[in-house]
């Protein structure tokens, strides 16, 4: 990685032309993590960008750096924010961390009262979740919306969820509540992490 600027902004129509690195590196990611993902099309991730539903990280030269985007179901109920990759060689450099801030404020910018959800495997994602106020839930507390379940159906995993009847996978669910106050958030926060030390202490014994 050089010095080059990073511009992290709304992807454009222009952008499109990146499509295929977002999709090969998405997938590389999940295979070297060993994690199962629900593949993308290039035309889903083309339309995400058509509609103003992207973020998008470039240098200053027009190189791919990282990219995200949201989806919004039930009208406007829930929003999802999905899809964050960055390319291996700015990994670690606080790109993703720039892209995920920039999709979660245009989340809550367009869509103040929906509730923000993200589904990840990935701890670094979870940790950029808890810092912007995401808590851990159920999956029963996001969008029952069929087709957002659709986009699973490519992941290796999906035999799991839907043994677990969509209850539950390999992934962990985390939801923004706006109604909920940073006081509320970050108590709900503490009876999660209780329940699940006493439920790993139970085990353990």
């Amino acid at each position: 990685m050089n010095n080059q600027m990073i511009f992290v902004r709304i992807a454009t129509i222009n952008d499109i032309r990146y499509v295929g690195q977002i999709i090969k590196e998405t997938e590389a990611s999940a295979i070297a993590r060993g994690t199962g993902i629900g593949k993308r099309t290039p035309e889903s991730v083309a339309q995400k960008i058509r509609d103003g539903k992207a973020v998008i990280a470039i240098t200053s030269s027009g190189r791919w750096v990282g990219f995200s985007y949201f989806e919004v179901w039930e009208e406007g109920k829930f929003v999802s924010n999905s899809g964050l990759i960055v390319a291996p060689e700015f990994r670690h450099s606080g790109v993703a961390r720039a892209i995920k801030d920039r999709i979660f404020k245009v989340s809550r910018r367009r869509y103040p009262e929906a509730r923000i959800f993200s589904i990840t495997s990935g701890t670094a994602v979870m940790k950029m979740n808890s810092q912007l106020g995401f808590q851990p839930v159920a999956f029963s507390e996001i969008t029952h919306d069929e087709h957002f379940w659709e986009g699973c159906k490519s992941c290796p995993n999906y035999d799991i969820l839907e043994r677990k009847g969509k209850a539950n996978c390999l992934c962990t669910a985390m939801l923004f509540d706006p109604t909920e106050s940073a006081a509320q958030r970050i108590f709900r926060g503490l009876e999660l992490l209780q329940g699940y030390q006493h439920k790993n202490s139970a085990v353990n014994h």
